[in-house]
């Protein structure tokens, strides 16, 4: 928790806009931790995309807000689909690669069957949801890639699915900005916010 923790402030940091240069490296931050939390699970990117939306919700500079929204829709867009193109170059290698174990260990097989049932009942609205569900994604991202899903399919699914994403997570964020007066009030409140959210689907599988 500890670094991820590090890494949410700093990009909290440079996201405030104490002056113009500061300002101008606060989106390709946000873009490159979202894009860098779709390959590996090292950053809270729901928490980020939250908290920076709280920064921008008190910004005075118009569209802060939107371009928080396409940035972070974009980076989850662009490394979800990195991430499918290595998995499926591991499943025609004959060795398959550290990518393609790399999903597998992240899609325990109870997860995995249920991913792949209900995309062979629901298809593309499997792969939407999948990424507003704590620990869903990447499940089902490899019962697409079992199932051989071209990238081009892929990506056209999951396209709605990161837009949703991505206003789910600004949603939360809004709401925690607006709740307060001063912005690292409502950065707290969405980051718990956005905890609450992620631990409330293992605490009922626990109880079940």
């Amino acid at each position: 928790m500890r670094p991820a923790t590090a890494v949410l402030a700093a990009a909290l940091t440079s996201t405030l806009p104490a002056d113009p240069t500061r300002q101008a490296l606060g989106y390709p931050s946000l873009f490159l931790l979202v894009l860098v939390g779709a390959l590996l699970p090292v950053v809270p990117t729901g928490a980020l995309v939250s908290a920076a939306a709280v920064v921008a919700f008190h910004r005075t500079e118009p569209f802060s807000l939107l371009l928080v929204f396409v940035t972070a829709s974009l980076a989850a867009f662009l490394g979800d689909a990195a991430l499918y193109w290595l998995g499926r170059r591991g499943l025609r290698s004959r060795n398959g690669s550290r990518w393609l174990k790399a999903i597998r260990s992240r899609a325990p097989e109870e997860r995995l069957e249920q991913a792949q049932e209900k995309l062979a009942g629901h298809g593309v609205a499997v792969l939407v949801l999948s990424r507003l569900v704590p620990a869903g994604r990447i499940p089902v991202m490899l019962a697409c890639l079992l199932a051989e899903w071209p990238l081009r399919r892929f990506s056209r699914g999951n396209l709605p699915a990161c837009l949703a994403w991505a206003v789910t997570y600004q949603v939360i964020g809004i709401l925690g900005g607006s709740l307060f007066s001063e912005p690292w009030e409502g950065v707290v409140a969405a980051i718990a916010l956005t905890v609450l959210v992620g631990a409330v689907p293992g605490v009922v599988r626990r109880v079940r």
